[in-house]
């Protein structure tokens, strides 16, 4: 059985499957509770129907990548569910947190405005500043939520130790964070980008073996190329949001999705989502 969290991979080719899953955004479900649950058992079926599609696929997985929003309340057994789930699998994996991993909504049923926003601590296996190694990769994880808010932030202490990173080991990068870091063209999701962007990208624009940054938070799947580096956003399991909209809108023709990326023994990415079969 794999140890979490896993800090070196290794595989028969020297090269790295990577299954990436976002967005679970799992609650407790009570029984008694006719009308809560419908939205609630949806996310935790779609998350479980994702995960059995995704290992039934014609590739070896090596890692799964778990980048944030694991919870829609921030609750230790809904956490021990999903890390029990994620142990049966007997891959290494590895998660970190999103703006719901550390923050409660309250009257989520009300206009955005008039919700509150209450701070929680993140769970403890969720992982900040982490370092996965292959033989020709290095993995890098950051934790880019802020406590009781929806926007995230990459501190100075985060691009420093990024850079770090960067410098002691030349081996092509992969980058792992929750909130997006390019524009999404959509006014409301973008009110909730990382933070600190513009000092992000022009530290990092210094190394040219990061070639690909992976993250959640969207709900919607995008490719992008900004300063040499492949720019990922990828669907969540459970429901997804309308690109390139002004206002807040559900994207109801998309189906649930997780993302695979291959990192290849010469330094090259390939990458593409799958959709849950319907």
């Amino acid at each position: 059985m794999p140890q979490y969290p896993v800090s070196s991979l290794r595989s028969i080719d020297d090269s790295i499957n990577v299954l990436q899953i976002t967005d679970m955004h799992l609650a407790s479900i009570d029984d008694a509770d006719e009308q809560a649950p419908t939205l609630k058992r949806r996310c935790q079926q779609s998350f479980e129907a994702v995960l059995k599609q995704a290992l039934s696929d014609d590739i070896r997985c090596d890692l799964i990548l778990v980048t944030g929003d694991l919870v829609n309340e921030v609750k230790t057994t809904i956490y021990d569910y999903i890390f029990e789930v994620l142990t049966a699998t007997n891959i290494p994996f590895a998660c970190i947190a999103g703006n719901h991993d550390v923050t409660d909504e309250i009257n989520s049923d009300l206009p955005f405005h008039q919700r509150r926003f209450v701070a929680k601590a993140a769970d403890k296996r969720l992982l900040s500043r982490h370092v996965i190694d292959t033989k020709y990769w290095q993995l890098l994880l950051l934790d880019s939520s802020v406590p009781g808010k929806v926007a995230g932030e990459i501190t100075d202490a985060d691009i420093d130790w990024l850079c770090t990173q960067l410098q002691v080991c030349s081996k092509p990068t992969l980058l792992a964070l929750h909130h997006h870091v390019l524009p999404m063209q959509s006014e409301w999701i973008d009110a909730h980008i990382a933070k600190n962007t513009d000092e992000f990208w022009q530290r990092i624009s210094a190394y040219g073996h990061l070639k690909v940054i992976v993250s959640g938070h969207t709900h919607q799947e995008q490719t992008r190329h900004h300063a040499g580096i492949v720019v990922l956003t990828t669907p969540s399991t459970c429901y997804q949001f309308k690109p390139f909209e002004d206002e807040f809108a559900f994207d109801k023709q998309a189906q649930p999705g997780y993302r695979w990326l291959q990192l290849a023994n010469n330094g090259q990415v390939a990458s593409w989502v799958n959709r849950l079969d319907t």
